[in-house]
């Protein structure tokens, strides 16, 4: 977005504001701090962070938003071109704050309104969601066995979230406790030197 179309954007929406202050009127806020990872239980962690790369991936202007351009060349990669009009669509289907592009929480609206089944297969985000889940020719056989055994694992679980936090800390531990024994061998190394 242009500085001077961004400024204007800017401008018009505080004078929507003052307008409804003076008329009395309640003023809906557009902006609100979203976690992800509770709005969208549905979904496990590390599911959420690969919706995550991919957003990142084609969001290329890195403003956090996937504007009609970047979506183009998104879908175009996929192997799913779609015409101006469509991409349009698309983003009308899923964008809530009328922006005209997505957010990270408005992109992971198309991955819970595939998992509900509200998506036709063939409109553009129902092939969207189809071309960026697990891809069996990437990960081979056991690799989408291990995603399905997973995903069974995870359903069972009381709370998803709370052995995918655990994994991370243990990760985190075990990646600190080889730093400081790589450390000591280098400073026991370094002693040879003085």
């Amino acid at each position: 977005m242009p500085a001077d179309s961004e400024l204007n954007s800017v401008l018009v929406r505080r004078q929507e504001i003052n307008d409804a202050l003076d008329n009395g009127d309640e003023v809906k806020f557009k902006y609100k701090f979203v976690n992800v990872y509770t709005e969208f239980h549905e979904f496990s962690r590390k599911e959420i962070k690969q919706y995550e790369l991919t957003f990142k991936k084609y969001n290329t202007n890195k403003d956090n938003y996937l504007s009609l351009s970047e979506l183009k060349r998104m879908m175009e990669e996929l192997g799913a071109p779609q015409t101006h009009i469509a991409l349009k669509g698309m983003i009308a289907e899923v964008d809530e704050d009328g922006d005209g592009r997505l957010a990270f929480r408005e992109f992971l609206l198309v991955y819970r309104k595939a998992k509900a089944g509200e998506l036709d297969a063939n409109s553009g985000l129902g092939q969207l969601a189809k071309l960026t889940e697990i891809n069996v020719d990437q990960v081979g056989v056991n690799g989408a066995k291990e995603f399905f055994e997973a995903k069974i694992e995870e359903l069972s679980k009381k709370s998803k979230f709370e052995h995918e936090i655990r994994q991370e800390q243990e990760e985190r531990k075990r990646m600190e406790e080889e730093k400081a024994i790589r450390r000591q061998q280098f400073l026991e190394k370094a002693a040879f030197f003085k």
